[in-house]
């Protein structure tokens, strides 16, 4: 097997987008090394990567045998657009390609993979930011206009409804009633434009996962099997423990409704290095702890599932579309990072958060 080009590894692990080093053996395109973007991407370990066959590991929609005999031959970067790539049981991903020679070895090449999923989400950050900007304006405003004339008007139909007959009184338990849901659901908008930041700090998250789970079980998703798949080696996250159960609440209630019927929710933990976001100072910001909610509902409508965490988009009837783009919004104040990804059977939202303090040693 070639010996490896000597990649800066600095410059190679901080990729954020997954990075294959390949050249050949035999009739064969092994893999040489892969930076962590690359083990995420694929979900295997870099020391079980190496040496296997490239496009064994990733089904790649293209003809890659002459791209890869181009690149070495021409000595020059070879583009492919819009390709869909799969890895192992997952669905394919559509996916441009850079396959490009290094420069001082004739026969090691550097595979760029650029999932469009990961650009687009990038590149609506600034447009979701100012949706919700706006809409944390017009809440404020709304609240304070609407709530109190609501709160007369319950009263004085509270009042007409002494004087009135049972039929009659119907009309005015309608009126308190209706009033009542538009405060609750002002009481939404309030939330979302609450602009304090979250009092982040050292806590385990299995104990908020568990609280939120016990408040599921016994309300909203009474009709659910809520299970478990934790990593108990984790180490502690940076947040505030009553907004991140408000997070977890939202999703669990959101995987719930999607199953009137009854269905299963997942509670999924693990460690996994390789995700990095802008923190506010500019910075790059770890996110190695990962949190999933999965269920295995109809999924969400393709109509809504590319702006779900925008302000008022709503898959269900009677919702608000306030739940989600909540949701978005703290995880946001958290420097963190939320991402949904959905098929009939199956949805998954995955939450990303920092550490409370750096590890030297990755948990077992």
């Amino acid at each position: 097997m070639p010996v490896p080009t000597p990649v800066p590894g600095a410059i190679f692990s901080a990729l954020p987008i997954p990075a294959f080093l390949t050249g050949p053996r035999g009739a064969s395109e092994v893999i040489l090394d892969v930076n962590p973007a690359a083990e995420q991407f694929i979900s295997v370990s870099a020391s079980l990567l190496r040496g296997a066959p490239v496009f064994d590991r990733l089904a790649i929609d293209a003809p890659m045998d002459e791209a890869v005999a181009r690149a070495r031959r021409n000595r020059a970067a070879v583009f492919i657009n819009d390709c869909e790539v799969c890895t192992g049981d997952r669905p394919p991903v559509l996916c441009s390609l850079q396959l490009a020679p290094m420069n001082d070895d004739a026969d090691s090449l550097l595979l760029l993979i650029t999932p469009r999923d990961i650009a687009g989400r990038l590149g609506r950050t600034g447009v979701v930011k100012a949706a919700a900007k706006s809409a944390i304006g017009m809440a404020e405003m709304l609240v304070h206009e609407i709530k109190n004339p609501l709160a007369g008007i319950a009263g004085a139909a509270q009042l007409l409804s002494m004087e009135l007959s049972s039929e009659e009184r119907e009309l005015t338990d309608l009126i308190v009633a209706e009033t009542r849901r538009i405060v609750k659901l002002l009481d939404q908008v309030e939330q979302f434009g609450d602009q304090r930041p979250p009092d982040r700090r050292e806590i385990n998250i299995h104990d908020v996962l568990e609280r939120a789970r016990r408040s599921a079980e016994v309300g909203f998703a009474a009709h659910m099997h809520i299970g478990d798949d934790y990593d108990p080696s984790l180490p502690d996250a940076l947040a505030d423990p009553d907004q991140l159960q408000q997070v977890f609440l939202n999703l669990l209630k959101n995987a719930a409704q999607a199953q009137p019927e009854g269905g299963t929710i997942r509670i999924h933990t693990y460690f996994e290095r390789g995700l990095q976001v802008a923190g506010f100072d500019g910075r790059r910001v770890a996110l190695p702890l990962h949190v999933e909610i999965i269920d295995d509902g109809p999924g969400l409508p393709p109509a809504i599932a590319e702006n779900i965490f925008e302000p008022f988009v709503s898959g269900r009837e009677n919702g608000t579309g306030l739940g989600l783009a909540l949701v978005s919004k703290i995880i946001a104040a958290h420097e963190g990072w939320i991402e949904v990804t959905s098929r009939p059977g199956q949805t998954v939202f995955r939450v990303s958060l920092p550490l409370a303090r750096p590890r030297t040693k990755e948990p077992r």
